[in-house]
């Protein structure tokens, strides 16, 4: 271990130290820890510097106070009390801070440019005189423009920075204040810094509350009460849950605020009286709910019953006829269940399709919209995700939309086009793996439904719940109020794949087989420890699926882990990949703690309107640009630019959480299974990513692991209310065969 010096007393000589920052060996953004390589005047070797600043490029002349150390891992490093950033002075250190990819729009090549052109003066003639930049070579005014804004937001930016770091706060969401805020950032901020945890993507309650009482606010103040008491209830959110038990949330609350309890009470009462939250009593108990969530609740509910009624607008169609004719044209037999199921959708407006892998639910959905396409009627298909779309599009024939595109997100303004004033024209809307939409997204959708049209819900209510609060699919089926067919029956052309057979066993409290001989396309590989695990993993991702089956380890094969932490989560895995299948990527750009270079494989953890992407959507970089600081990455052939300050919308996915491939499939799935993912380990949990593989899956792991996971059904049920609405709106319950 590494003998630390131990902080100096105030006895212990401080030193005063300036020089160039030559090489920036660590920043975290977070906390502003920072290892600099430092030219020194007079000494001819780099000194090590050891402090913390906001921010830090090459380039840039740091004034330091502090203490020379011998680190033993590290050697003779200067440790400082107090580190000043000064902007560079000399030419070369200009144009290193220029050309570090601070400034966007001004790289390596334009610093070197601007530095021979105007010397040390060049930050006044960008900030003053900016029309001079049009002396050189190959600037017009569209590039000026660019650096001029740029260098303005950079300077803000450090003040921002500067401002929020002299208070505790990392700086790595700096320029997502500004973006939010703009210029009265710092005047915003000290006013409520718990604003920070409602308005900016990766604030957290603690980050806004640790500011908060910097700046002076009270700990017993009623508005870190009300803070605390919403972000508790946004935690059960973020768990799925709709609502929280009142003395639960009492309980939570003055727990991680540790002040009174009467102060929790009070500032629940306010809150219920802002209406941001709506008490409500659930199973004969007093519960919260955030408005947004008690709203979509009440609106999926009042749509889908709203939609029952009437009759479906291709009038009769006689399912004893309809059927037959479809068959000939499809030259398919469809089994009992399957005509049931045809005939349920024929005959009503809103229906509900559920069951496992290869029991016919695409059968169902193809032999429908050939009967309703004869009749010429308007038929809309979408998906929660963008795999499920284009899977839904491939299965049928026909064009299926992500739900957010079928609706039209409008970021002007922050809502969707299609809505009760502008609703979807369609006869009939088909939305597939509904077990993945959250309550929110299901009533802005339902919302969007013209009155006279059908709906046909199809997913399978055995996996996972939605990423998103709520248990939308369940709950619909549990109320018995919407007619909802069961499949059970496995196909025989299914029955042939382990995979399909399997997930069944699996569904069922069985512990999955691979048969002795012959060909398979399930794979179960035992390994005891974390170590042997990752190194079966790595080689059967690098070498035997790629030599055997012919498939890509990056395109074709996906790693889905349970969980994120730990050796065998998804970061860990994704460095061991990374380094495996990418190793001689560049250039590369290091921006939260993730490393990016062309060819990585990269997953979207955020919805960006603006973008057009949204979480879950995996894709490839395909260019770094280190001049523009940029990042250009490919979904589906889709190419999408990110600024490197928002690439902390996006992860590395070679590997990445079962949660997070809902709604996609993969030629090759590969799951590490160990006792560590305990908390994580559910059925539902194994059948969804078993379920990932189309034509491959392979579990490595502890046998002990996959027992686990195969027992336990998962006991946390999701604490919502919509069964109850739609059974007490309902005027009468009917459950289809």
């Amino acid at each position: 271990m590494a003998l630390r010096t131990p902080t100096p007393t105030a006895d212990t000589p401080t030193e005063h130290l300036a020089g160039t920052v030559e090489r920036v060996t660590f920043h975290s953004e977070e906390t502003g820890f920072c290892v600099l390589r430092v030219k020194v005047r007079g000494q001819r070797d780099l000194v090590t510097v050891v402090g913390m600043a906001p921010t830090i490029a090459p380039g840039e002349y740091i004034d330091s106070t502090g203490w020379w150390a011998t680190d033993r891992t590290h050697g003779l490093q200067f440790k400082t009390t107090q580190l000043r950033v000064v902007p560079p002075t000399t030419l070369e250190g200009i144009e290193r801070y220029l050309g570090s990819g601070m400034v966007k729009g001004i790289g390596p090549h334009f610093a070197r440019k601007l530095v021979q052109a105007f010397g040390a003066e060049v930050f006044d003639i960008i900030a003053q005189t900016p029309h001079r930049l049009q002396e050189l070579d190959g600037i017009g005014p569209k590039r000026t423009a660019r650096v001029v804004a740029a260098w303005a937001e950079q300077q803000v930016v450090r003040e921002i920075m500067v401002f929020l770091h002299s208070h505790g706060v990392g700086t790595a969401r700096a320029v997502r204040i500004y973006k939010t805020y703009g210029t009265d950032a710092i005047a915003r901020v000290q006013e409520n810094p718990y604003r920070l945890a409602l308005d900016i993507h990766g604030i957290g309650f603690k980050t806004a509350d640790t500011l908060a009482q910097r700046l002076g606010i009270p700990r017993d103040a009623v508005i870190r009460a009300q803070a605390g008491v919403r972000h508790v209830l946004q935690t059960f959110a973020d768990e799925g849950h709709c609502a929280v038990v009142q003395a639960e949330l009492i309980e939570a609350a003055t727990t991680l605020l540790e002040i009174p309890e009467t102060t929790i009470v009070q500032a629940i009462t306010l809150e219920v009286q802002e209406e941001r939250l709506i008490a409500e009593p659930i199973d004969g108990q007093p519960c919260l709910l955030l408005a947004p969530l008690y709203r979509a609740e009440v609106g999926v509910a009042s749509q889908l019953l709203h939609l029952l009624k009437g009759v479906p607008p291709w009038s009769a169609i006689d399912p004893a006829k309809a059927i037959p004719w479809v068959e000939l044209r499809t030259g398919r037999t469809l089994a009992a269940s399957q005509r049931a199921a045809v005939a349920q959708v024929l005959t009503g407006k809103v229906t509900v399709i559920t069951g496992g892998p290869g029991v016919g639910k695409t059968t169902i959905v193809t032999s429908i919209l050939q009967a309703l396409r004869a009749k010429r009627m308007r038929v809309l298909l979408c998906a929660p995700t963008g795999r499920a779309a284009k899977r839904l599009s491939e299965a049928t024939g026909l064009e299926a939309k992500t739900i957010h595109r079928l609706l039209e997100f409008d970021p002007k303004g922050m809502g969707f086009l299609h809505g009760p004033t502008n609703p979807l024209a369609a006869d009939l809307v088909v939305i597939d793996e509904v077990s993945m939409v959250d309550v929110v997204l299901m009533a802005q959708l339902l919302r969007a439904i013209p009155d006279h049209a059908a709906v046909l819900m199809v997913g399978d209510v055995d996996q996972l719940p939605s990423v998103g609060p709520g248990a939308v699919l369940a709950d619909i089926i549990a109320s018995v109020c919407i007619p909802t067919v069961t499949l059970t029956e496995i196909f025989r052309q299914a029955a042939t794949s382990q995979i399909i057979v399997n997930a069944h066993r699996i569904n069922r409290g069985q512990m999955p087989v691979t048969p002795e001989t012959g060909e398979t396309d399930f794979y179960v590989i035992t390994a005891d420890t974390p170590e042997d695990i990752q190194a079966k993993l790595l080689r059967v991702v690098t070498e035997r699926i790629p030599q055997r089956f012919g498939l890509h380890p990056i395109r074709d094969v996906q790693v889905l882990t349970p969980m994120n932490r730990g050796s065998l989560g998804a970061r860990a895995l994704n460095v061991a990949l990374q380094e495996a299948l990418n190793p001689e990527g560049t250039p590369r750009v290091t921006r939260f703690g993730w490393t990016y270079a062309p060819g990585d494989k990269v997953i979207q953890t955020i919805n960006d309107y603006d973008k057009d992407t949204f979480n879950g959507d995996i894709g490839q970089v395909v260019r770094v640009d280190v001049e523009e600081g940029e990042v250009v990455v490919s979904f589906d052939g889709r190419a999408v630019t990110y600024d490197v300050a928002e690439l902390d919308e996006v992860a590395l996915a070679y590997a990445t959480t079962v949660h997070k491939s809902q709604g996609s499939e993969y030629p090759a799935v590969v799951i590490p299974l160990a006792t560590q993912h305990y908390p994580m380990l559910a059925r539902n949990l194994l059948y969804t990513g078993v379920t990932r593989g189309k034509q491959l899956v392979v579990l490595i792991g502890q046998p002990k692991a996959c027992a686990l996971a195969v027992r336990n059904v998962r006991a946390m049920r999701r604490l919502t209310n919509l069964a109850a609405r739609l059974q007490q709106a309902s005027p009468n319950a009917h459950h289809a065969p």
